[in-house]
């Protein structure tokens, strides 16, 4: 028995020293990452691990069993196995196991080690290779090392990091959410401190948790890490739950923004939008829906009556035809919007105004929308049509059509349907359109371009007088009981001070082909003829042109109580009118010298 326990002890000493008895050096290797690597021998390793095993056979080509970890320029530490550079044997290769027939091999899945480097890239390096030449702000190269309390998430880490480093975040979503969140920034350090790294700051917060950040200029080896400056910066506390539950509807409304071009956005900016309304929506704001009739037609749009207000919507930037028109593009209503916009502001009539008048439709609001015509809408026009038979197209749209609504005062009816009454009523329609052209060609060098009979409101009152102020001189116009409204600046020119809004007519030709005869197309050819095509250009002389054209409708296509003598004014100031440049000049004609209570000089 004693003779097999020595055995059995000389068979285990044996093994240990096969076993153990030749373990390679495993040293670590200080080196930059993606240089070329070079041989070692074991007087030029700095250090030596022991006690590592490792397979003997495979021993020459393995050359590292350590990832190396790369930080973006920092110095990586990769550590390789030392081992024994006398030729070898070398081993039989190793057959590949048989793959059984009906089974699939899948390719290798990183996506656990790519999460875990895309983690380590968003949210531990605050700030990567920060300029050398420039010491001073975020924007300047400073590196950011935060000394802040553990946050309960990484959503949190992350949004600290995005604040100040805004480069960096995995996803564009979480930007998007975040980059609008709770969290404010308030400096509490002396002043001389603020000062001197120029720190911007927004609005105080009520947050309680204070982090410690120090800036470190990477431009000045030689600075101390206790000589930097500490700013301590409150952060409001971030209720991820609340945050979260916007990702849905900060998703549509990226995409939805993702779906318009420029000029549509800048007109939802333009009617005060970040994303366009429905129907219903646009409408409760005014009237009870149910309460909605349509009032009126034109080639480019409805128009509905809507509590005390009246809606005209456009249809725009769609790819079909509507009422046998090209839909307007969005810049084109973009800049009906900002004139209607800046003709309201002729409607301050205070002693300190230079130039204002009532004479133009009041702007409620306009709204973008998006969506198909409303049920109710539909019925409105459905009825209308039954009354009326409309020469619009039946407004069957699709999801994605978008409008332009104009919420308008409620002028009263068009010149074409109005019944005017004498020729008194008739010479205050004429003045009141006159005096207020000639007040927004002075204000803003605006020229209508289209008034027609449909663009001029007539509605009664009890007013006698209306007040108009003409570069600073105050008077007042003669009503007789109607007040005028000019809508629909579609085509108009107008000088906001900051540019110049006009539609390039030369690009619709057909405007300029109607029946030879017809006032309003010979007006038009007109126009042209005294622009010679240059749009973009002041010529006042265009709104005497309509005012003649006036003078003719009143003459051949109005029917009211006149004498001849009455026609032959009509005439006469016709005549005159042919050589006014301006309806600032023919304001002053004697026609109108006894509407006016104060003379225009």
């Amino acid at each position: 028995m004693g003779q097999r326990g020595d055995l059995w002890s000389e068979i285990i000493k044996s093994e240990e020293e096969d076993s153990f008895g030749d373990i390679p050096k495993i040293e670590a290797v200080y080196q930059r990452r993606n240089r070329p690597e070079k041989s070692s021998t074991a007087a030029d390793l700095s250090c030596s691990v022991k006690g590592a095993r490792t397979n003997l056979i495979n021993g020459p080509k393995r050359d590292s069993w350590a990832r190396s970890l790369s930080t973006r320029g920092r110095e990586s530490i990769a550590v390789r196995a030392y081992v024994n550079n006398q030729p070898q044997k070398k081993p039989a290769r190793r057959k590949k196991p048989a793959i059984p027939k009906g089974k699939v091999v899948k390719a290798p899945d990183f996506q656990e080690e790519k999460e875990y480097f895309r983690d380590v890239d968003a949210f531990e390096l605050l700030e990567e290779s920060p300029s050398p030449n420039k010491s001073s702000t975020w924007t300047m190269g400073e590196q950011v090392v935060s000394e802040m309390p553990h946050l309960s998430t990484r959503l949190e880490k992350w949004l600290i990091s995005k604040k100040f480093n805004r480069a960096s975040g995995p996803s564009s979503t979480l930007s998007k959410i975040f980059e609008n969140s709770a969290t404010r920034l308030e400096p509490i350090c002396d002043d001389e401190a603020s000062e001197s790294l120029a720190l911007k700051t927004p609005e105080k917060s009520s947050a309680s948790n204070t982090s410690v950040f120090r800036l470190i200029p990477s431009c000045d080896n030689s600075l101390a890490a206790e000589d930097v400056p500490v700013i301590k910066i409150k952060t409001e506390a971030i209720d991820l739950e609340d945050e979260l539950k916007q990702l849905s509807l900060t998703s549509d409304l990226i995409s939805t923004h993702l779906d318009f071009d420029k000029s549509f956005l800048d007109l939802l900016s333009a009617c005060g939008q970040i994303k366009p309304s429905n129907f219903l929506e646009a409408f409760s704001k005014f009237c009870e829906p149910e309460s909605i009739v349509k009032i009126g037609e034109g080639t480019y749009g409805e128009a509905f009556l809507t509590g005390p207000s009246v809606c005209k919507i456009v249809p725009i930037d769609g790819d079909f035809t509507v009422n046998g028109e090209v839909q307007k593009r969005a810049d084109e209503l973009l800049e009906e919007v900002i004139l209607s916009w800046t003709l309201n502001q002729l409607r301050d009539s205070e002693t300190e105004a230079q130039n204002s008048c009532p004479a133009f439709i009041k702007t409620h609001d306009i709204k973008v929308c998006q969506g198909p015509y409303d049920p109710i809408l539909v019925k409105a026009w459905e009825e209308w049509d039954a009354e009326h038979s409309s020469e619009n197209d039946h407004p069957d749209f699709p999801e994605k059509q978008c409008y332009v609504m104009f919420v308008l005062e409620h002028g009263g009816k068009d010149l074409e349907s109005f019944v005017l009454l004498n020729f008194d009523e008739a010479r205050s329609l004429l003045v009141q359109v006159t005096a207020g052209l000639a007040v927004a060609e002075v204000a803003f060098e605006f020229e209508h371009r289209d008034l027609h009979w449909g663009n001029i409101l007539l509605s009664r009152n009890n007013s006698s007088t209306l007040p108009f102020i003409l570069e600073g001189k105050q008077v007042s116009i003669k009503t007789f009981g109607i007040q005028i409204s000019i809508i629909d600046f579609t085509l108009s020119r107008i000088n906001t001070g900051e540019k110049i809004l006009f539609l390039d007519l030369s690009s619709d030709p057909y405007l300029f082909k109607g029946p030879k005869g017809d006032k309003q197309s010979e007006t038009y050819r007109k126009m042209k003829a005294v622009t010679d095509d240059y749009w973009e250009g002041s010529f006042a002389r265009t709104n005497v042109l309509w005012l003649i054209y006036l003078v003719d409708i009143l003459l051949t296509k109005k029917s009211f109580e006149r004498s001849s003598k009455n026609e032959r004014e009509l005439r006469s100031l016709k005549k005159r009118m042919e050589k006014y440049e301006s309806a600032k000049e023919a304001v002053s004609d004697p026609f109108f010298s006894d509407m006016l209570m104060d003379q225009i000089s």
